[in-house]
């Protein structure tokens, strides 16, 4: 049983964590954490990867088919599983999250911060970016929703915490997943990483960094380049996990979350735990 962090890079694909991403890199390079391919379902849109994180479900099995549709998850997930098994969830993300998992729909002076122990999700600290265009990116900084979520875990230890970044996607949205903006904003997100993570590790944090989706060059998602449905997932812990050349399933997230949590996955996910 251990307490587990995931942090999903928002449209981060593989190629660019691995030529940006000093910090996890050099972590990898040091033996410190361990890195994979891994593929994303179909089709490669933010909140269907929300929910098939979370779920083990394909888009067309939890039927969450793009971010227009956007409606409570009906499915066991990993914040209800966790729930049921008196466990605590925290979340640090887009507002998508609390429409998804929190019980209700995201009304933003209500649930921009959310500190009850017995709701769905027990504390959550949500950003909206409403109306973010190129002028105006309204993405909060990357140091700031690390320290969010280190008091979070300072303050109330979860055993599930979420920390999600839409960064590197609006960035990418803007000016291409082939442009300066975009590389470097992945590798800011990398650079605050390398003063949460360890914080997180001395708390009793496995942490697991991943990706919803990649970009391609025209500032878009959704299809099935590889591009888009590329991305990397690394693991900082100890527990022995697949072969280092396996190419790894996106469904098996959720699974592996309440394996190291240790909380026994509903038969919904049908993909095995990787740990």
């Amino acid at each position: 049983m251990t307490k587990t962090c995931l942090i999903v890079m928002d449209g981060a694909g593989h190629d660019d964590c691995v030529a940006e991403c000093g910090y996890l890199e050099g972590a990898v390079e040091a033996g410190l954490a361990r890195r994979w391919k891994m593929r994303s379902c179909l089709p490669t849109i933010s909140a269907s990867m929300y929910e098939t994180m979370h779920t083990g479900l394909s888009p067309f099995e939890h039927g969450i088919l793009g971010n227009e549709d956007l409606a409570p998850s009906t499915h066991p997930n990993v914040f209800n599983v966790l729930k049921a098994a008196g466990k605590t969830a925290a979340i640090v993300g887009h507002s998508y999250f609390h429409t998804l998992y929190g019980g209700s729909a995201f009304d933003v002076f209500e649930h921009a911060e959310i500190n009850d122990p017995k709701g769905p999700v027990a504390y959550a600290r949500y950003y909206s970016m409403e109306g973010y265009r190129l002028e105006n990116a309204c993405q909060p900084a990357e140091i700031d929703l690390c320290a969010q979520a280190w008091t979070l875990a300072r303050q109330h230890a979860p055993d599930y915490l979420l920390l999600h970044s839409s960064s590197p996607d609006t960035l990418g949205h803007f000016f291409g997943g082939d442009s300066a903006a975009y590389r470097t904003q992945v590798w800011y997100l990398d650079n605050a990483f390398s003063r949460l993570i360890p914080r997180l590790r001395s708390a009793g944090y496995e942490v697991l960094v991943t990706a919803d989706h990649g970009m391609n060059k025209d500032g878009h998602h959704g299809g099935n380049q590889p591009v888009l449905r590329d991305t990397a997932f690394y693991h900082f812990g100890e527990r022995p996990g697949p072969d280092p050349t396996q190419l790894l399933d996106q469904r098996a997230i959720a699974p592996s979350i309440l394996s190291l949590i240790g909380v026994a996955a509903p038969n919904t996910m049908g993909v095995a735990a990787l740990f």
